[in-house]
């Protein structure tokens, strides 16, 4: 009986503390309000199901607690209650599946005319390459990556001459724009994550993964990398910037292409070499 009583004091100290919990989840700064209502059906279901199957449990203790003169009945199969349970998980797990599955193909279908943004995760730095003046993004590999060349942008590639190259971990983007974000990741698995634009995908060694979003709120959101990725991952941190489209063009003019990039640093190794 203690026990029975128990279980229900923690149901209802978890539906009192989920009520009045200080840690909610932060503005939304994009489209994806999708997923906030997904995670929100989500916590329903969940609840429901943890009310019902801790609530019957304390019921069948109180119930069916040890009483002098009283013997249980052996009843080994029930159908009609095997069917009925069957058929609640059943409905409850299409309830929890279908919503998601539904907004994870709106995350990964990219609307035409979105730009497109790379975002290079290494141990333990975001840096990013945007198109240049032709609109694409160069062709990229692991064995093209040199002290010149630290994203490893196809040199051979002209597509990537005019690539945008930014290494100091804050990314500018206009608003109310889609963006195709292509993720690459040159050493181990790491995760692009912003809170606030609910943005959240994997870096895989050796695949390009994406997903997109459209920003709809002017300020500075904080990039995090949600997959521990050694003794730096907490200090992996990058900056995104939402600016509106005259600050945005302003920021774009004063950034540095692949091609200025690597003549740069290649003049800066050559001075060094000369070096007394």
């Amino acid at each position: 009986m203690f026990v029975a009583a128990a279980m229900v004091l923690v149901v209802l100290g978890s539906l009192l503390f989920h009520l009045w919990s200080p840690w909610r989840e932060t503005p939304i700064a994009s489209n994806w309000g999708f997923i906030d209502d997904t995670m929100k059906l989500t916590f329903v279901v969940t609840a429901a199901g943890f009310i019902g199957v801790v609530g019957f449990l304390a019921f069948c203790l109180f119930k069916f607690r040890h009483r002098p003169g009283i013997r249980a009945a052996y009843e080994p199969e029930n159908q009609k209650l095997e069917a009925w349970l069957a058929g609640v998980t059943t409905a409850a797990v299409i309830v929890l599946l279908a919503p998601g599955l539904a907004v994870w193909g709106q995350y990964i279908t990219v609307p035409d005319g979105a730009m497109e943004v790379e975002v290079v995760g290494a141990q333990w730095s975001w840096s990013f390459r945007l198109p240049g003046s032709d609109g694409k993004l160069g062709a990229s590999d692991v064995r093209f990556i040199d002290s010149a060349n630290p994203l490893g942008v196809n040199p051979g590639d002209p597509r990537g001459r005019d690539d945008l190259i930014v290494t100091n971990g804050e990314l500018h983007l206009p608003v109310g724009r889609p963006v195709k974000v292509l993720l690459r990741s040159i050493d181990v698995l790491h995760d692009f994550y912003v809170p606030e634009i609910r943005a959240k995908m994997d870096l895989v060694p050796g695949i390009v993964t994406y997903f997109w979003f459209t920003p709809t709120k002017i300020g500075e959101f904080e990039i995090l990398c949600a997959a521990f990725c050694g003794l730096g991952h907490p200090q992996m941190r990058g900056m995104l910037i939402i600016d509106a489209q005259a600050d945005y063009e302003t920021w774009l003019k004063a950034q540095q292409s692949f091609g200025e990039t690597r003549k740069s640093l290649n003049g800066a190794g050559a001075k060094q070499a000369l070096a007394p």
